[in-house]
């Protein structure tokens, strides 16, 4: 499961990566801050109407889970953009690009310090390998990267917002991701967009609209939505990592999109990032841990972790139920998904 945590993380990352020249095509007919919310606001719409046909096979969302996701979304999805857009307002393009290579750093630093998530120096090395060709890819040509003290620290903050989104997201990563990454654009997209027509932004055309919602949608609703299935699979600090990888796709998208030409940086940046998803993909973890006893829902299908008994004719898998797993002492290769939060 581990490489389908890997292929989820990196879609999620490439459809994230890929919005960034489209959304500067966007730039010109919206405002930024609007421009922010239209794309919430399609995400969250989007994955509704998605959702409307979709099977109801997840897990649902518990009364628990409520603090962890509303924390998350007023994290990521208000405080986080709002920070960022005073801080590129007072700051340079450049530095805010460079700044903004924080949150994958951020990331892994909440999950291993905060969350107690295993990161071993393998995966250290690899995603400091994956945000250094980031800062390549992001420095600006003219190597100027001189900002002001506080659009620096207003854009720090925003990556500190998305970082403590990510991890609290990961807590209730067992549920429906559609539900998840649909309450996320719904709530944050009212909340940008109001705050932006609140401040004298004005509306744009239907058409640009459309294609704000169009690619919000895909680039942040579907991506979250594999994104929280990443942190279902692989912790937070795996996916964050190969989360890193959006700049890279969207440098490349704007190579034959935008007529951008192909660079000395662009090409290093590249061989970092590899560097840093071999070591990722080739981590081994393995060691004898232990599995508390344990009851809680989510979508699976019976394995070595999941051995338990089921009416005949009631268990068509994947499907979701609340479970009982028994103590359990074993040794396999893991990452710390859901059934794998073991302290080392």
């Amino acid at each position: 499961m581990h490489r389908t945590g890997i292929l989820y993380a990196l879609a999620s990352a490439a459809l994230f990566g890929v919005s960034a020249p489209l959304a500067k095509i966007l730039l010109g007919d919206i405002s930024p801050w609007l421009l922010a919310g239209l794309l919430y606001l399609g995400s969250g719409i989007g994955l509704a109407v998605a959702r409307f046909f979709l099977p109801g096979s997840e897990a649902k969302l518990q009364r628990a889970d409520i603090p962890w996701l509303g924390a998350a979304i007023l994290a990521g999805g208000v405080i986080g953009p709002v920070l960022l857009l005073f801080g590129l307002q007072q700051g340079s393009a450049g530095a805010t690009s460079l700044l903004l290579n924080l949150e994958s750093v951020l990331t892994l630093a909440l999950a291993w310090i905060v969350f107690r998530e295993n990161v071993d120096s393998r995966l250290l090395i690899g995603a400091a390998a994956i945000v250094a060709g980031a800062v390549i890819l992001s420095w600006p040509a003219d190597g100027s990267t001189g900002t002001r003290l506080d659009s620096a620290l207003l854009v720090a903050g925003a990556c500190l917002a998305w970082a403590i989104d990510n991890n609290l997201t990961r807590k209730v990563s067992g549920a429906d991701p559609v539900m998840i990454a649909m309450l996320k654009g719904l709530i944050a997209g009212a909340v940008n967009t109001a705050i932006a027509l609140g401040a004298g932004a004005a509306f744009p055309a239907l058409g640009a609209v459309a294609l704000a919602g169009l690619l919000g949608f895909v680039s942040y609703g579907v991506s979250l939505t594999l994104f929280v299935l990443a942190l279902r699979h692989l912790g937070t600090a795996r996916t964050g990592a190969y989360y890193a990888g959006a700049p890279f796709i969207g440098a490349a998208v704007a190579i034959p999109l935008l007529h951008e030409p192909l660079t000395v940086p662009f090409i290093a940046g590249g061989l970092l990032m590899a560097l840093g998803l071999y070591l990722h993909l080739t981590e081994r973890h393995v060691h004898a841990h232990t599995h508390e006893a344990l009851d809680h829902d989510h979508l699976h299908s019976h394995d070595e972790h999941h051995q338990h008994a089921h009416a005949p004719g009631t268990a068509a898998e994947p499907h979701a139920h609340v479970h009982h797993h028994a103590r359990l002492i074993h040794k396999h290769r893991h990452y710390p998904d859901l059934h794998h939060r073991h302290t080392h």
